[in-house]
């Protein structure tokens, strides 16, 4: 009965450290600045909670590499996502909201595929996953 019971509160440890550990959108997140960014795919993590992947994009003083969160790859697939449709050496535009601290962190929102697809995100406050309200900064 004592294994049972101990077995049950480590089983309830492990469920909930990742709850607590869950981010609210609005503390990393600004949406009050929308960036438009197109570069070439270099990293893609598909794993939960949330999916990530990295866009180097060109600049005249350069490479920036950007890092963009999702949903998580459960919510992608919901919206039309396949593990398999951005690859590493594509080349995408992706709307989103830049991180408050001003990295090259953003929340995708929105983005365009080789194909030509587009496709949303599943990340918070994407409840209305159509292009933001006011003029994207763009970093091509």
């Amino acid at each position: 009965m004592k294994t049972l019971v101990v077995s049950m509160f480590a089983l309830l440890g492990a469920v909930a450290v990742p709850v607590f550990a869950h981010h609210a959108f609005a503390a990393e997140f600004d949406v009050k600045k929308p960036v438009t960014v197109k570069g070439v795919v270099t990293k893609i993590d598909w794993m939960n909670p949330h999916a990530w992947f990295y866009v180097d994009v060109k600049t005249d003083d350069g490479v920036e590499q950007w890092l963009f969160e999702t949903g998580a790859p459960v919510e992608l697939v919901r919206r039309g996502w396949r593990k398999n449709d951005l690859k590493v050496g594509d080349e995408v535009t992706v709307l989103g909201l830049r991180a408050k601290d001003g990295t090259n962190t953003a929340s995708a929102r929105m983005v365009t595929l080789p194909s030509g697809k587009k496709v949303f995100s599943g990340a918070a406050a994407d409840d209305d996953p159509g292009p933001p309200a006011q003029a994207p900064a763009t970093h091509e």
